[in-house]
């Protein structure tokens, strides 16, 4: 049956739509071509369809490698629920017993499984290399591609060796998938992947439904929070510490002031995390206050704020975490806290790395603060940064253009700052610029001698953010580039080079200063239809969600409850067929009650049906994670374990770090030994045991230069654990 129906058909069997998203289609067709796809395909645009689908249409089972437990264990949930066969998909990793794992082999090996979900480190094993040999592979999906490359925000070593393990398990297409990757991490993914030639499909990144925000970070910012979570009661939202404390300290504020909130951290037990994760999907609490170790791992379609407590490190983190707002096409608002302090916090953390590392850093870092400084389009500044251009004069849905500054004309400015660009022979940062248009003859500049320029200090009159912005709106119109292969040295474009001989009108805003003002007038974007039935629809699902235990939304999502309170189903058929997000598999699961329950309410109310509506709607996936303890017994290398948590390797030392101080004897010296040269653990640990304080700082002062601070940190979780636990 399944060789007879087209694409749309299946999509519509499978998934209960009628019809696809964006390139969803033609990268599905790619697949079913035999040919390698990269899928650039910003969150909530369907990533996931794109190989599922294919998956359950082709001969063989599809390798799905992903980055999390929790990814795995709830996109499997997630087909299972739009499919009649239990078996349809399996995940292996470390969780599962032997007994486990022999039955999904069997599975595979009967041809009932389609998607088989692996973490990068599980392909290193020789058992399932050997047993994927004998499996007849349909293709290889990469999700959460970025993590292939250094230049991604989440860069995991692991996912570095996938193809030559491909090349050992079997050749099959490839589909590498993200959902955020500027165009250098792009490059990096598909020549690690070794499919150059591979057909390419990059969705717009612009998520119209989102409102994006920046606010000034004052000490009322607690106040500001609770206000407007008091003003949108009832609806769901994450906010985003960069500290564990602060998690903990802020979660305590909202419940004090009687709203649903919980904290979510890596250094929490493993129970309580899935506890929290299963109460805020199952809508038993509103808002999680989280580190970024929330989020991956969900994919909660009914988000409607993020809000950022602290900035985050790069624009990418930024848009992939304020993208888990409104996936399913409702209102999404997305606000940030802003105070440069926060970036010089961040710059610190980064002390100790390898030069390249802070390089690439704090490049990101730069991008980051323009962002919220700039008083441009957001929505202009986030398509720019991931290659895309946005026209729009005025996007309509973010502060700056809510509430937009006065232009000046600086055509003057501009043709002044890109003579000078030329002067230096294109070959510094934006920072460098400046200084040589302020005349700031710092000591860089002297060693240069372009302080003997003759237009060093032509532009002395205006302030430093006066020339950032004049640099970088200069950059989003198309007269200067950054080569990102050079850390973000400026190079005129060859608009720019006209533009010195021939000048047009060049007008800019100036930065925004972050006066001391709060805007609560993100537009509302609900949606309309029978508010009745729509509540009752909401208590039926709630009530089913209780009954089997899952959370509302993989019942029927928000999209589909709408959609029926406008065409009213009264039958299975008729559920399946009209609303959205509604296959063979959820009607025939959830569908009798809801189409009775509106049969009644229809001919109570003498109600006239339209015809059908269609609405988008999305997966989900959910969140448990791995043991440090567990997992540092078994002397798993520490990579692999912050790999596997889907954190930062500095986090993970974090987290050890409170296990150890909290008085847990860890043994670490298998990883110790392999990867810290021996001359420096003697030298650190001489240093602890003559020292009066532990302080990494201090440390640092009085040790070696070529002591990183991991090793550092490292080093003292040891001494820590022989000498005090």
């Amino acid at each position: 049956m399944k060789k007879k129906m087209t694409l749309l058909e299946s999509l519509k069997y499978y998934f209960g739509f009628d019809k696809f998203k964006g390139d969803q289609e033609a990268i599905i067709q790619n697949l079913l071509d035999k040919k390698d796809a990269f899928v650039l395909m910003p969150t909530g645009g369907g990533k996931s369809l794109c190989y599922q689908l294919p998956a359950l249409l082709m001969d063989g089972t599809a390798i799905v490698i992903s980055p999390l437990i929790a990814l795995m264990k709830n996109q499997v949930d997630a087909i299972k629920h739009i499919s009649e066969n239990d078996n349809v998909a399996h995940f292996i990793n470390s969780s599962l017993s032997k007994a486990t794992i022999t039955q999904v082999k069997e599975d595979i090996m009967s041809g009932q499984t389609k998607l088989l979900y692996v973490a990068p480190e599980s392909l290193t094993k020789a058992e399932y290399v050997d047993f994927l040999r004998s499996v007849k592979i349909s293709f290889y999906a990469i999700d959460e591609a970025h993590c292939i490359s250094e230049w991604g925000h989440d860069f995991r070593p692991e996912y570095r060796r996938i193809r030559p393990i491909i090349d050992e398990i079997g050749q099959a297409p490839i589909i590498a998938l993200t959902a955020a990757a500027t165009d250098k991490v792009r490059i990096d993914i598909k020549k690690n992947l070794g499919m150059p030639d591979a057909t390419e499909f990059k969705a717009s990144f612009n998520r119209p439904n989102l409102f994006y925000e920046i606010r000034q970070k004052t000490k009322d910012i607690d106040k500001d929070i609770v206000k407007y979570i008091k003003a949108n009661p009832n609806k769901s939202g994450i906010i985003y510490c960069l500290s564990r404390k602060k998690v903990e300290d802020l979660a305590k504020i909202l419940q004090e002031n009687d709203i649903k909130a919980a904290a979510y951290h890596a250094g929490m037990e493993t129970n309580v995390r899935n506890a929290t994760q299963d109460d805020f999907i199952m809508e038993r609490i509103d808002v999680i206050v989280a580190t970024i170790a929330f989020g991956m791992g969900i994919d909660k379609p009914d988000v409607r704020f993020v809000i950022h407590y602290d900035i985050p490190k790069s624009l990418e983190g930024y848009y992939q975490e304020t993208g888990r707002a409104g996936r399913d096409g409702g209102e999404g608002h997305c606000i940030a806290f802003y105070t440069h302090k926060d970036i010089q916090k961040l710059e610190k953390f980064m002390e100790g790395k390898k030069v390249a590392e802070q390089e690439i850093g704090q490049q990101l870092l730069r991008e980051t603060a323009n962002y919220c400084e700039s008083s441009v389009c957001r929505r202009k500044l986030i398509l720019h940064y991931f290659g895309e251009e946005y026209t729009e004069e005025n996007c309509g849905n973010c502060d700056n253009c809510r509430h937009p500054k006065e232009k000046t004309d600086a055509t003057k400015d501009l043709q002044t700052a890109l003579k000078i660009i030329v002067a230096i022979k294109e070959n510094f940062k934006i920072e460098y610029v400046i200084d040589v248009i302020r005349g700031n003859a710092t000591e860089f500049i002297l060693n240069h001698k372009h302080e003997q320029l003759e237009l060093f200090g032509a532009g002395s009159e205006h302030e430093t953010p006066y020339w950032s912005a004049v640099l970088n709106q200069a950059m989003l119109e198309g007269y200067i580039r950054k080569d990102v292969d050079n850390y973000g040295l400026l190079k005129l474009t060859e608009k720019g080079t006209k533009f010195i001989k021939r000048p047009k009108t060049f007008m800019i805003v100036e930065d925004n200063k972050f006066a001391d003002v709060v805007f609560d007038d993100a537009p509302d974007m609900t949606s309309a239809g029978d508010e009745a039935l729509h509540k009752m629809l909401l208590n039926l699902r709630k009530n089913l969600s209780k009954k089997y235990d899952v959370p509302p939304y993989v019942i029927f999502q928000d999209p589909s409850i709408d959609a029926m309170t406008t065409f009213y189903p009264i039958s299975l058929e008729e559920l399946q067929t009209h609303i959205p997000g509604v296959g063979a598999g959820k009607a025939k699961r959830y569908g009798k009650e809801f189409v009775e329950l509106i049969k009644r309410y229809v001919e109570e109310n003498d109600i006239e049906r339209p015809i059908d509506m269609r609405v988008r709607t999305v997966a989900n996936k959910s969140a448990q994670k791995v043991s440090i303890i567990q997992s540092i017994d078994l002397q798993k290398s520490l990579y692999d374990i912050a790999e596997s948590k889907g954190i930062e390797f500095d986090k993970l030392i974090e987290d050890i770090e409170t296990i150890v101080y909290s008085g847990t004897k860890l043994n670490i010296d298998y990883f110790i030994e392999e990867e810290i040269d021996e001359d420096k653990v003697d030298e650190i640990y001489d240093y602890f045991l003559d020292s009066e304080t532990d302080d990494i700082e201090t440390a640092l002062e009085n040790l070696s230069d070529d002591i990183s601070e991991d090793e550092l940190r490292l080093v003292r979780v040891k001494f820590i654990s022989e000498y005090a636990n």
